[in-house]
């Protein structure tokens, strides 16, 4: 609760009577001698609602791995959530032993990343304008965190289709995205493929833009 309370900035008796209505839904449990806060059982039904009524995850999963057999290096999949960017889904390619490897529903910023920067370039101006004021972590040596600069390389990704990020938000890491966009031709997330610096030569570099171009338009229409 002590925890809670310094990260939410709420006393501790509000927070108390939130997770205490919580731990009776389900959306919390308390595991432990200590008897901490996890994540509860009700959520995997929220998640399985969620997916029945738009099955991202099922749609984004074949052409996830039409990208990897093209490609052979990592794709994913990254969907906004409010002022944040999640990675849905992603696949592996069995090629390589070294590859870039994610997280489940890993936070991603907009700032260093390629599909950030793909949906940042085709989101509305007020959108671009809350990311952009915030405070930019400089996660590398790379990192660009200029408003203004990101704002130059918006233009150009427009003009390109696709954004690119080598190791702004991982060192060695080179990848490429492009957006995604749902039936009122709103961008909610991008489609991604990540792979080692030293593997991103002009072929696969000409390959994976090819594939991507291809995979985001299939995944709009599908979704």
């Amino acid at each position: 609760i002590g925890e809670i309370a310094r990260l939410s900035g709420q006393n501790k008796a509000i927070v108390d009577r939130h997770m205490t209505e919580l731990l009776e839904h389900g959306f919390v449990e308390q595991v432990g001698s200590d008897r901490q806060y996890r994540l509860g059982p009700a959520l995997i039904k929220l998640s399985s609602l969620r997916e029945a009524a738009a099955p991202t995850r099922e749609v984004s999963k074949k052409i996830l791995q039409m990208l990897n057999e093209k490609t052979c290096e990592t794709s994913h999949l990254s969907m906004i959530a409010g002022t944040q960017l999640n990675v849905t889904a992603y696949s592996y390619s069995s090629r390589h032993g070294t590859r870039v490897t994610m997280e489940d529903a890993e936070v991603i910023s907009f700032h260093s990343t390629s599909s950030g920067l793909a949906v940042l370039a085709y989101r509305e101006a007020h959108f671009q304008d809350k990311i952009l004021s915030r405070p930019l972590e400089k996660r590398t040596a790379f990192t660009i965190t200029d408003p203004t600069k990101i704002r130059d390389m918006l233009d150009r990704i427009r003009d390109q289709g696709c954004a690119e990020s080598v190791s702004g938000f991982e060192e060695d890491v080179h990848s490429i995205a492009c957006p995604v966009f749902n039936a009122a031709r709103d961008c909610i997330g991008a489609i991604a493929v990540a792979a080692p610096v030293a593997r991103m030569n002009t072929d696969l570099k000409n390959t994976t833009k090819d594939a991507l171009f291809k995979a985001s338009l299939e995944i709009t229409q599908l979704m």
